[in-house]
């Protein structure tokens, strides 16, 4: 079988830690654990590679994770800290024929082309810039044998997603980076799922995210046989909000790799 795996690369918030003239104990933390980048993932599946959101860390995460070639891009919603890289994407353009696959809802699409609209101009599609192949979600598609449903959730005003990923013979896994509430059709299908990887902002109620209460409840409905909290501000220190977490939940940090 091939080997499946999905890879952290940012586990922030929208500021990333540490933040900006902060001096907090998790800011100067010798941890390295507690610095995190900006929320992003790479879904593996044998050759394919699929990247969720193109965050302004983007750089250096392809760097650390010698990350040289994609097969497409998927996006969870238009926030700046999930699109902000998007010209990063030269990169893995220059070594692609033909444009880049880029899938999005419909809101989130229109967002880009307003953002970059140089991109989506058939006039300037030419080899060293970003050549983008716009495609709309509007349900369920395929990489190879890579099933990815995307997952309607709530937060803030803007339309967002997660994703459910499914590969045969291994783990399913949804990822679920910014969320205030999982709507029930959502929940259904979320539950029994192996993996959850989930928003845990930070332990107490923020208006557009999970505080770490709502994660574990989440993770709890959807009887999920893994929970990973992602998402982190710096309210939260790794170490310290591991020793207080239930069996089978972990934090997740910047370059985890779990293996589906």
């Amino acid at each position: 079988m091939a080997e499946v795996t999905f890879t952290l690369l940012g586990t922030g918030t929208s500021v990333g830690v540490p933040v900006i003239g902060c001096k907090c104990a998790v800011c100067v933390s010798a941890d390295p654990r507690n610095r995190r980048l900006r929320a992003s993932a790479l879904v593996r599946a044998g050759e394919i590679a699929v990247l969720v959101d193109s965050g302004p860390d983007l750089r250096a995460q392809a760097l650390r994770e010698d990350l040289r070639e994609i097969d497409a891009v998927i996006y969870t919603h238009a926030h700046l800290d999930h699109v902000a890289g998007f010209d990063e994407l030269r990169a893995f353009c220059w070594r692609k024929e033909g444009p880049l696959p880029l899938h999005a809802t419909d809101e989130c699409m229109g967002t880009l082309k307003t953002m970059f609209g140089w991109a989506f101009s058939p006039e300037t599609q030419i080899k060293g810039y970003v050549n983008p192949d716009p495609r709309p979600i509007d349900g369920p598609f395929y990489y190879g044998d890579l099933k990815i449903t995307p997952l309607p959730v709530e937060h803030a005003a803007v339309e967002t997603i997660g994703f459910l990923f499914e590969f045969p013979g291994a783990r399913s896994l949804a990822y679920l980076p910014d969320v205030k509430r999982i709507p029930q059709d959502t929940m259904k299908r979320l539950r029994g799922v192996e993996v959850l990887v989930v928003d845990a902002l930070r332990p107490f109620a923020h208006t557009t995210h999970f505080s770490l209460a709502e994660a574990l409840a989440a993770i709890r409905e959807a009887e999920a046989g893994e929970g990973w909290l992602t998402h982190l501000g710096h309210e939260n220190d790794h170490a310290g909000l591991q020793a207080e977490l239930p069996v089978g939940v972990r934090v997740a940090w910047d370059g985890l790799r779990i293996e589906l």
